[in-house]
């Protein structure tokens, strides 16, 4: 008798939705992507706003969302199973997408100067860890309050410090030219200013993040927690369709990109394994179409088809062109490999920041 018979326990689940609009811009620089598996304890976002025109600005978020992305889930298994240090993890990241720029930069004359913002967040059961470089905001909405969990990385704050001190009016503030401006972002240079709490924020059932680009605080905070209030019983989608409806009736002829993704947290219960007498149960059944054949010399089951199952036709094989040729001397090919796998030095450029 197997018996797994236990109580259910409680376990923290998520509904994850996301949305881009391009606002009153040409092109779109945001880029985002999530990855919150059914059956895992861990899960990733990672968002970047990209700065550098219509060119640059879009492959610099593309970069730096790849490569932590790619770096992230290569060590899905080790994040799932609690065997890294998840703020160390992030930060090695996020410089292996620093050099990216850097790489992407040095060889693409057109690049120079672009450069993205950061934002990653890793949930690990009711663990919230991230990194953020830049001004793009990673919000809580719980019990009827939002706050704002990361450090803006632009002139920003020390503008509306400067207006609480009465250096200048509120309205000046809300409008001066350097708001915008960053003080920190990933631009392939040494990154000046890096958010990623040691401790993580434990969740709760019924908290909403939003993980954005700056696009969404073009809508007041008021009007955000409003409208999470309004929508916090409804599906994830439902929440972030209606911040982008927000934003669209705002018609600001400055709009810039929002990219936005809202992951609601939420209750389930974990089910019980069921307890199975496996005592007079078959090691295996055949299915109806198949026979099954046992050896007199063997307690290996072996299926055999009642009807062969051609094979499908090869995929052709593409090689890259840049791919070295494969040498029949075997030191030879471990040189080669030795050689590609060595990573060029990267130089750096100071520069200062401006969002478009």
């Amino acid at each position: 008798m197997l018996d797994g018979s236990q109580v259910n326990a409680e376990v923290l689940s998520f509904d994850v939705s996301t949305v881009a609009l391009k606002g009153a811009r040409s092109y779109q620089e945001d880029s985002l992507i999530s990855s919150f598996a059914l059956g895992q304890d861990t899960g990733f976002a990672v968002l970047a706003d990209g700065m550098g025109g219509h060119t640059s600005g879009h492959v610099a978020s593309t970069l730096v969302v790849a490569e932590m992305f790619a770096q992230l889930k290569m060590q899905d298994l080790m994040l799932d199973e609690g065997l890294l240090n998840i703020p160390t993890a992030l930060e090695t990241a996020a410089e292996a997408a620093n050099n990216r720029v850097s790489e992407y930069a040095d060889t693409h004359d057109e690049a120079y100067g672009m450069g993205s913002t950061l934002l990653s967040v890793v949930i690990r059961q009711d663990k919230l860890f991230w990194i953020s470089v830049g001004d793009s905001p990673l919000l809580l909405f719980r019990g009827g309050e939002l706050h704002q969990l990361n450090k803006d990385h632009s002139m920003a704050p020390e503008i509306d410090m400067m207006v609480k001190a009465g250096a200048m009016t509120e309205e000046v503030g809300r409008n001066h030219p350097d708001r915008n401006t960053l003080t920190s972002a990933i631009t392939g240079s040494k990154i000046q200013k890096i958010d990623c709490p040691e401790r993580p924020i434990a969740l709760q059932p019924d908290d909403i993040l939003i993980v954005a680009s700056d696009g969404i605080q073009y809508l007041s905070n008021e009007v955000i927690a409003r409208t999470l209030k309004q929508t916090q019983a409804g599906r994830g989608v439902d929440i972030a369709n209606a911040l982008i409806e927000e934003i669209e009736e705002l018609n600001d002829p400055e709009q810039d990109n929002t990219a936005c993704m809202v992951i609601k947290v939420s209750v389930s219960l974990q089910e019980p394994a069921i307890a199975v007498d496996i005592a007079d149960k078959p090691v295996l059944a055949a299915a109806p179409d198949e026979v099954a054949e046992r050896k007199p010399s063997s307690r290996i089951v072996r299926i055999v088809p009642k009807k062969p199952v051609p094979k499908e036709p090869e995929v052709e094989k593409i090689l890259h062109e840049k791919a070295p040729p494969v040498s029949e001397n075997e030191d030879d090919h471990e040189d080669a490999l030795a050689e590609g796998a060595r990573r060029k030095a990267y130089w750096y450029r100071g520069q200062r920041f401006y969002k478009n």
